[in-house]
């Protein structure tokens, strides 16, 4: 290696320059050691908990607060989430509040109405459509404006000679620390390869070999290989196919701008329907329904403990406030997944995500002397949980120039590992991204922090997507139970295919064998309101957010 050629780094301030010489320095032993095999020493059983009871964010007890009202009432959560759901109705419901002819007064009216049109809104309406009823879905931004959209790494399917849904199940139970639902994790394995080949049928493009045969890559705390990719924008494919198929099909009709803010429940206490809001101005909207499903996504645009999020802006929590409103048990809400590689420097893409993609091909994770520290595939927590005591506690973070800290991911070890331009064909969006950017990671590493990327937690659920609500089912990133405490990578795009159909089926079943309701209303909000008056619970909340505060 030429260490006197400078010309690549003068894209980089020269607060980092140094650093990542000795990055460079310590590259062709590192290239040495993988080529034999090598690799760093994964952390022991009492060093993972020490690290991540230390470090991980969730364990901080100053973010967190117990709920006073509600069915989680006692339970500890994310001072930011427990505001939201002991928050006021929006203004606009405010009318709808003391108007007891809610049931004369349907705008829409369908069999099953589905909240959220990402990956698992858009799979339930498919199923359900494809069961024969007739399916409304509102969409808080576009149709397909989700955390689905932004996936890049890629989707865990058991569908190797060496793999099984067995093995799946057990890496899934142990990356969650066994705190899964068995139940759920069992409906995640067992579908894979039928999703996988529905995919295929709906014609997405996945990583192959010449010879037709899928590609596939390690993800932390997996014992195989099964993550199936489709270059670094795997979400979006598959968004994209899904997407054609709901279109395709005349009983789905998608209203876009159109957030759901409130559930109505029937005085038998059903889900019925549901309150929307109009982004784009004009009165609530009222959708009566047979069934409902939420599939409205996570909240990370809420930047628990103030970290940033690699999360789309439409992620602020809104199923979960009008789920627990309703009475609806939430469960691991305590728990969120820290992405080990959010983008810290350039400052501008600060907490956006590096796919763990970019590991799972060779990249290690380095300090600011160029050594490893932590073996790159641990779980994810673990992972965050090193990163943090590296730069905090050990204080050999790299500094950038904002005053923010990182650790180098070292990218351009991939292309000496398995060849030249492997980086360009694996991972082409980020390669022209960071290109345009001035970066070529084919020649400088990347700087990386943990990023507020999942939420573990979530509505309760059966395997069927059902709730306890008669009539309200639910899927994806909004539900809990499936990872547990922490989630293996590739098991959220997996997670909202197998539920996301198994909800739409199952709530097309249920609208099949009913009618709808003669008394919706919101009866359950003016409890929840008397509950928040008794606790004197602060008024200036309003919820659902709808949009990150950062927003007019």
């Amino acid at each position: 290696m030429n260490f006197t050629d400078t010309s690549h780094l003068t894209s980089l301030p020269e607060a980092l320059r140094e650093s990542v010489r000795m990055v460079e320095r310590s590259r062709e032993d590192r290239l040495a050691r993988t080529l034999r095999g090598e690799t760093f020493p994964a952390l022991s059983i009492s060093d993972r908990k020490a690290w991540l009871n230390d470090f991980h964010p969730d364990q901080r007890e100053d973010g967190k607060r117990p709920l006073v009202v509600g069915p989680g009432k006692g339970s500890h959560v994310p001072c930011e989430m427990a505001d939201l759901l002991e928050s006021r109705p929006r203004v606009s419901l405010n009318n709808l509040l003391k108007d007891t002819s809610l049931s004369k007064k349907a705008d829409i009216v369908t069999d099953v109405l589905i909240i959220g049109g990402g990956g698992a809104g858009t799979a339930a309406a498919i199923a359900a459509a494809e069961a024969g009823v007739k399916v409304f879905v509102a969409t808080k931004l576009r149709h397909g404006d989700s955390n689905t959209i932004m996936a890049e790494g890629g989707m865990q399917v058991a569908d190797q000679e060496c793999d099984s849904p067995v093995q799946h199940y057990l890496d899934v139970l142990g990356g969650g620390h066994f705190t899964n639902n068995p139940e759920l994790v069992q409906a995640l394995v067992t579908d894979g390869a039928d999703v996988l080949h529905w995919l295929e049928e709906l014609g997405m493009l996945f990583d192959k070999y010449p010879t037709g045969r899928m590609k596939v890559r390690h993800g932390g705390g997996t014992s195989r290989k099964r993550l199936h990719a489709a270059g670094d924008v795997t979400g979006l494919e598959m968004m994209r196919v899904i997407r054609d198929r709901a279109e395709a099909l005349e009983n789905i009709t998608v209203s876009a701008f159109t957030p759901a803010v409130e559930l109505l429940t029937d005085d038998d206490g059903r889900a019925v329907g549901a309150v929307l809001e109009q982004l784009t101005g004009g009165e609530p909207l009222i959708v009566h329904a047979k069934s409902v499903i939420i599939t409205t996504g996570g909240m990370g645009r809420l930047h628990l403990n103030k970290f940033p999020t690699s999360n789309h802006f439409g992620a602020t929590a809104d199923g979960l406030v009008m789920a627990y409103r309703a009475g609806v048990p939430l469960q691991d809400l305590h728990s969120c997944q820290y992405h080990p590689t959010g983008i810290a420097y350039p400052e501008r893409k600060i907490g956006l995500l590096i796919t763990e993609k970019f590991r799972g091909l060779g990249a290690p994770f380095l300090n600011r002397f160029g050594d490893e520290f932590v073996f790159g595939l641990e779980p994810r927590d673990v992972t965050t949980a090193a990163i943090i005591r590296e730069c905090q506690m050990m204080n050999n973070g790299v500094r950038t120039p904002s005053g923010g800290v990182g650790v180098w991911l070292d990218i351009p070890l991939i292309d000496l590992i398995h060849g030249r331009g492997t980086i360009e064909k694996e991972f082409p969006g980020r390669f022209k991204e960071f290109l345009g950017k001035g970066i070529d990671l084919r020649q400088l590493p990347l700087l990386a922090y943990p990023t507020l990327h999942y939420q573990n937690g979530g509505m309760v659920i059966g395997s069927n997507g059902g709730t306890d609500m008669p009539g309200l089912f639910a899927a994806g990133e909004v539900t809990g139970g499936v990872h547990g405490h922490n989630r293996l990578m590739g098991n959220a795009l997996l997670e909202i295919l197998v539920f996301g159909l198994r909800a739409g089926k199952t709530a097309a079943q249920f609208a099949q064998t009913t009618t709808l309701s003669n008394s919706p209303g919101l009866s359950h909000l003016s409890a929840f309101l008397e509950e928040l008056e008794q606790e004197n619970c602060n008024k200036e909340i309003i919820g659902p957010q709808l949009l990150p505060k950062y927003f007019p």
